[in-house]
């Protein structure tokens, strides 16, 4: 049965996209000041331990598992016997496993090289720089990078602190403004003075993040802000999309396999991206003012997973059998353990030192995917 007939075709698409689509859910804050100041820790945590429950449990238990099935029902179809066909399905399963563990390794050593180590925290490679040298703190102040995933940021909580208390200071001077334009409302300004005072609003909101010591050094250093995040954007877009790429095949082919559990998986991942945006599209905001800019930063995360989603399908479409369908089920578990091990536990531990949460949201994840597949069992 070729796979680009699967009833399931459009589901698996759409609930890519889906997921895919959510970063832009977190990137849109930086068009209401007051989310991110309510934004909490333990809730952040709370959605990537859950995430990452979903996917290291949907991956050793019913996506590895499938991979060892296919392998042992393509050694059975080429005439082996019963037990050899389970030992070599097994093995296969196994290598097609720690093949996509190597793939991730192989992506993040290519997102740290193309972002050259500026936006990372966690350690994609052995060779990441030493966040307590020096040096490295004056190449982070020459250049601006835009953090292609969430545990790219060096101290989240920190960062996090920062956000609010620069969108408790936004709220106020809006509220200043609001105040200022009712006392000239109320004093019969001018319609020339209304529209005047209008066109001022983002600039004094705007002007609020960076230090103004005139006008001129001002425009200066924005024009260079500008000119350094639009030299870095295609090796940044370059960036995210190997970084997202694998999480939009992961959804597509556990679509295909299972829409009940896909959807699962496509809403932990979604749970997921929508930190991810935000932290991406926060950063360009308080560095450039431009809110615009800023979304589309953070949208764009998201939109490189249809393109997993469409190499899954180009694969399926031109060579599928057993072997292959072992194959994908392998990488793509391998893949989703790493992600969950690597950026999302780690970036949860952060916002949550303590555990208060973390630990209990993965089980809860877990908990959610066993219930999901006994279900889709039944």
């Amino acid at each position: 049965m070729g796979i680009v007939d699967s009833d399931n075709l459009g589901i698996a698409f759409g609930a890519v996209i889906a997921a895919g689509a959510s970063t832009a859910i977190g990137a849109a804050v930086v068009f209401f000041p007051k989310l991110v100041k309510l934004a909490s820790r333990r809730v952040l945590a709370a959605s990537l331990g859950f995430a990452a429950g979903v996917m290291t449990y949907v991956s050793f238990v019913e996506i590895f598992q499938k991979s060892v099935i296919a392998f042992t029902d393509h050694a059975i179809e080429g005439g082996y016997s019963e037990d050899a066909s389970a030992s070599r399905g097994y093995v296969f399963g196994t290598l097609s496993f720690f093949g996509g563990v190597v793939v991730m390794i192989g992506v993040d050593f290519l997102v740290d090289k193309l972002s050259e180590g500026n936006s990372h925290g966690h350690p994609h490679t052995g060779n990441d720089i030493d966040r307590h040298d020096p040096k490295a703190h004056d190449q982070d102040n020459n250049e601006q990078s835009v953090p292609p995933c969430l545990g790219c940021v060096e101290d989240p909580v920190a960062e996090l602190d920062s956000w609010q208390t620069k969108a408790a200071k936004e709220i106020e001077v809006e509220n200043i403004r609001l105040e200022n334009q009712t006392d000239i409302e109320s004093k019969t300004s001018t319609l020339n003075e209304q529209q005047k005072e209008g066109q001022t609003k983002d600039s004094d909101i705007e002007s609020t993040f960076s230090d103004d010591k005139g006008g001129q050094k001002m425009d200066s250093e924005e024009a260079v802000e500008k000119q350094k995040l639009q030299n870095m954007g295609l090796q940044t877009a370059i960036a995210i999309a190997l970084h997202n790429f694998p999480e939009g095949l992961a959804t597509f082919v556990a679509v295909l396999s299972e829409p009940k559990v896909g959807v699962i998986l496509a809403i932990a991942i979604g749970i997921h991206n929508i930190p991810e945006g935000l932290c991406v599209s926060l950063p360009v905001y308080y560095a450039t003012g431009d809110r615009w800019k800023a979304f589309w930063w953070g949208a764009l995360s998201g939109i490189t997973e249809p393109i997993g989603a469409f190499f899954g399908w180009l694969i399926f479409a031109t060579s599928f059998n057993e072997m292959v369908y072992g194959l994908m089920f392998g990488l793509v578990g391998g893949m989703m353990v790493m992600i969950s091990f690597r950026e999302l536990l780690p970036t949860a531990n952060r916002f949550d030192p303590k555990d208060t949460v973390v630990s209990y949201s993965a089980v809860g994840g877990m908990l959610v995917m066993a219930i999901s597949l006994i279900f889709s069992n039944i």
